[in-house]
């Protein structure tokens, strides 16, 4: 047990975990880019000179079914001109000849107007594209980017006479979210650049882009009037959520858009589907305006190739350090709280100051498991050392049958295997009998003596034996060390009487104008393991066994089902046809995964109660078949029954079955009720 509780094991918890983040699953990484997520959304936004011009239901309703005459196109792009705009990127696809014949209209007004224009890569090619070309360095390393077989471009009248034309592909990462965009893709073996890089190069007045590869992948990429352009080298830009561009409808544009990029998009309903984000949903041209944001910006978010190594490296020297410290408690515990406390705020440092992404997740887990794990194990330790001392020097208050001793004390001092039947009571009111006395605790004490005396002496009377009292509780049994063949009906039996002799007691109680007390009492039947037990210095007589630990959590039930009196099945498959039996419910009590069935008996039976149990056994059936509805019914109807010994159960029962209205129970639901709890 002393290796068991080691502190060392966590050395094998830091082992995997640092070999689960070292060879991330699909969970894992997607934690870590949702962390991303947060560093690089929770920035002050930055309001950029981008424009968002939506067809949106506005637009819609003003100009008609879309896609709309591709003459209106042109009149759109006209009257964004005539309002300032700076450059005009139309983010909607032409790829087929306009129905209404405009075509021509629209290609003569680009020509007039500088408009940039998005091509779709994709499996197979439509039309021709246009590429302005690029100067490549080491072109022999182009099956490093992002490779497609064909490209969806424009008719010739929209793309021959556009001002430039970049592709537009927003490929997410493995939890479907769009976080980095591309900048360039192969397409048969040309490189074509995006709708941001195209957009940069007509602003910048390039003719082409520059773009260096390695076999890796790419190396560096520039415009050479803008300057260079940070991507990873996939050839991908993280897109930086701060950029803010300005939204407007088509229908009702600004007077002056102050020589903006105006980036015209589709958002109307039913037309255009957004793209998953950082920052939610969003449609294209929100996603092309901030990663076109991010290119003006400059904004290099990086997540650095030793970035994983150095995340790894803090994570395995770290846990190290808190295994190895936890041998001083308070230094220990400092230690695991200041670098726990210290991940995030240190990482959110660095990509403010820097914009490089560490992952502080994978630390932050490491490190609580790891300390949880470390000072659990120290706790459980001490708090078995404590509970071992408490056993070694705590006095015993189990009574002795001095008479079997003297006559017999194998019965006691040799253990034996033994069917009983077990008995658990608990004192119910104590709260408030106890505030009627206050301070008084010698009369308190008083009393609470005179309610043990008085549920004992039915125990001693049918030569049952008291194990011992736990504060206001008890446990006896019967059959042991007294034989009594008929034992689970004089267990039942005895219950009764404890119960009459609880209500005595509270004349008592009434007389001196105290609150009364009730009890509630367990009982189930089973194999034991009975002897003397403890150490050689102080010990007592006690059981062992199943039977005992499911008689106790039988007994803690009673509340919950409003009864006074729960007994097991074990014990009513015995003495079914001596009392008056009602089942109660299929139970399985925590530690358990069978069910057993669970009754309550009945004393001071009347004729009437045989006509209510039939009704009462109907609403059971009806609540096996899931025919909840029925067993509410029943149970409101059977209130008062049983002159109202009953009402508590019926009162929880409509409220477990309103319950089971609610759940989605599975085909092979068995009826049995699964406890929680003790």
């Amino acid at each position: 047990m002393k290796r068991l509780l080691s502190p060392w094991w966590a050395l094998l918890t830091l082992a995997i975990l640092t070999y689960m983040f070292a060879v991330p699953s699909n969970f894992i990484q997607s934690v870590k880019l949702n962390y991303f997520d947060t560093l690089i959304t929770n920035q002050e936004p930055v309001e950029n000179n981008i424009y968002v011009a939506e067809i949106d239901e506005a637009a819609l309703e003003k100009y008609g079914q879309y896609p709309f005459p591709r003459n209106i196109y042109a009149d759109i792009i006209k009257d964004i001109y005539d309002r300032g705009a700076g450059l005009v990127v139309w983010n909607i696809m032409m790829p087929e000849p306009d129905r209404f014949g405009g075509d021509t209209d629209l290609g003569n007004t680009l020509y007039d107007y500088p408009v940039v224009v998005a091509t779709i890569p994709s499996d197979k090619s439509v039309n021709e594209a246009v590429n302005p070309g690029a100067a490549i360095i080491n072109p022999e390393y182009l099956g490093s980017i992002l490779p497609y077989e064909g490209i969806i471009a424009n008719i010739p009248d929209v793309e021959f006479n556009a001002v430039g034309s970049g592709i537009v592909s927003t490929e997410p990462e493995i939890d479907g979210v769009v976080r980095r965009m591309q900048t360039v893709a192969v397409v048969d073996g040309v490189l074509y650049p995006s709708l941001a890089l195209e957009t940069l190069r007509v602003i910048a007045g390039d003719p082409s882009f520059q773009i260096k590869l390695q076999p890796n992948g790419v190396e560096k990429m520039r415009i050479p009037q803008f300057g260079i352009i940070p991507t990873d080298n996939e050839g991908r830009v993280w897109i930086d959520w701060s950029q803010k561009s300005k939204s407007v409808s088509v229908a009702n544009l600004p007077n002056d858009f102050g020589g903006a990029v105006v980036i015209v998009d589709v958002t109307a309903a039913g037309i255009s589907n957004p793209i998953p984000t950082a920052t939610g949903s969003v449609f294209s041209g929100q996603t092309q305006a901030a990663v076109l944001g991010t290119m003006f910006a400059g904004t290099n978010i990086k997540r650095p190739d030793w970035a994983a190594q150095i995340e790894l490296f803090a994570l395995f020297s770290g846990g190290l350090l808190i295994i190895l410290l936890s041998r001083w408690m308070i230094l220990g515990i400092l230690t695991t709280s200041v670098l726990t406390i210290a991940l995030v705020p240190l990482s959110v440092y660095v990509y403010i100051a820097e914009k490089i992404l560490l992952d502080a997740s994978a630390l932050l887990v490491t490190f609580v498991l790891i300390g949880l794990q470390v000072y659990g194990i120290k706790f459980v330790r001490e708090f078995l050392e404590k509970q071992a001392i408490k056993k070694q020097f705590a006095g015993y208050a189990s009574p002795t049958v001095v008479r079997l001793l003297q006559e017999d004390p194998a019965l006691i001092k040799d253990g034996m295997k033994k069917e009983v039947s077990i008995c658990f009571s608990d004192l119910r009111g104590f709260t408030p009998l106890g505030e009627s006395f206050g301070d008084d605790v010698k009369g308190l004490t008083k009393i609470m003596n005179g309610y043990m005396d008085a549920i004992t002496q039915p125990i001693l009377d049918s030569d049952g034996m008291v194990i011992k009292y736990i504060g206001d509780a008890s446990m006896h049994i019967h059959n042991a060390p007294i034989n009594d063949p008929n034992h689970p009906k004089t267990a039942v039996q005895t219950a009764f009487k404890m119960l009459k002799a609880v209500e005595k007691f509270n004349e008592t109680l009434q007389r001196d104008n105290r609150p009364p007390v009730g009890m509630g009492a367990g009982i189930n039947t089973g194999l034991g393991y009975l002897g003397e037990m403890g150490s050689t210095r102080r010990h007592s007589y006690d059981i062992l066994g199943d039977a005992v630990s499911t008689a106790a959590r039988i007994e803690s039930k009673c509340k919950e089902y409003g009864m006074v009196l729960l007994i097991g099945e074990a014990t009513y498959a015995l003495t079914y046809d001596d009392f008056f039996y009602l089942k109660l419910d299929d139970l399985a009590v925590k530690g358990k995964s069978v069910g057993i069935g669970i009754y309550t008996a009945l004393d001071d039976v009347k004729p009437k109660y045989n006509i209510s149990k039939r009704y009462h056994d109907d609403m059971m059936k009806q609540y096996k078949e899931q025919s909840f509805r029925k067993a509410i019914t029943l149970c409101v109807m059977l209130k008062g029954h049983f002159d109202g010994k009953m009402d508590g159960y019926y009162d929880m029962w409509i409220e477990r079955c309103e319950y089971m209205l609610t759940q989605d129970l599975p085909e092979d639901w068995d009826g049995i009720f699964r406890a929680t709890t003790k």
